[in-house]
């Protein structure tokens, strides 16, 4: 099993560009693939024996154990994705900064995408998961452009929303959503975003009502600077990637057990285990 990260580059800022491997120890592996459609890549999924991708060529690939692309959507005229899940329904979900909302594709990558929520339902998408009821949460941002708000909402099992679902967090400004062993909502957040002496934690929330439940934060010596994607492993414990770091956290204890991951110049997105 290798961890992969993908770093964004461009106008996101001056990471590398790619998906990239690291072993168990940390030590790179340099980039798990170097298909020329993996563009300033960002959110992944996996689904069995393979690696979901969204490329900032505004593309979804599916990549095998070995890096190579075995399906290809083509090209998504004005898709820009961000966060990519699969759903309860084995569809592979993305979440488009375009559109400002979350659309569902066909595993296969070989049909149009379906939005399952309305055109701009938030100003800026910053993740999403569903929960094991199938409530989907979806967390918003601030965008590059100052544009959005800080909040998470959440939407039943016919997408409507769930008004009793509330979240009142003053501190909050969500970069990506993951959902815990415990089915609580956990998300990474930068506040007030983009300020460089800005406030970066790990806050937890309450499943059943949207209540802050606590906030986890990184030892001394740990930079933790732009925390981005969210993952929990198979033994429950959380991986950020951040700027130049992948940090793990023990959930249950809370503790922040490190950097798992140093590389110079990482504008890490989305961190995924895949065998």
């Amino acid at each position: 099993m290798v961890l992969l990260v993908t770093s964004a580059s461009g106008a996101n800022g001056v990471g590398y560009g790619k998906l990239l491997a690291f072993d168990h120890g940390g030590k790179a592996l340099g980039p798990f693939s170097e298909d020329a459609r993996i563009v300033d890549p960002r959110g992944l999924g996996v689904k069995g024996a393979l690696l979901f991708l969204n490329s900032g060529s505004n593309r979804i690939l599916a990549l095998d154990g070995k890096g190579r692309v075995v399906g290809d959507g083509g090209a998504i005229a004005g898709l820009n994705p961000g966060g990519g899940n699969f759903g309860p329904d084995g569809r592979y979900y993305v979440g488009s900064r375009a559109a400002r909302t979350i659309i569902a594709f066909a595993p296969t990558l070989d049909k149009p995408g379906e939005p399952v929520l309305p055109s701009a339902v938030v100003p800026f998408p910053r993740g999403f998961a569903f929960g094991e009821d199938g409530t989907l949460f979806l967390a918003s941002g601030i965008g590059p452009g100052s544009e959005g708000d800080n909040t998470i909402l959440a939407f039943g099992a016919e997408r409507k929303l769930d008004s009793t679902w509330k979240v009142e967090d003053p501190e909050l400004s969500p970069l990506d959503l993951a959902i815990a062993p415990n089915g609580n909502v956990v998300v990474s957040s930068e506040h007030p975003f983009g300020v460089p002496d800005a406030t970066t934690t790990i806050r937890e929330y309450d499943r059943s009502n949207g209540h802050l439940v606590r906030v986890l934060a990184p030892d001394r010596g740990i930079g933790f600077r732009k925390p981005r994607g969210l993952r929990f492993g198979p033994d429950g414990h959380l991986y950020c990637v951040a700027q130049d770091e992948v940090v793990l956290f023990d959930f249950v204890s809370g503790k922040c057990n490190g950097a798992c991951v140093r590389l110079p110049h990482l504008n890490g997105q989305a961190v995924i285990l895949f065998d």
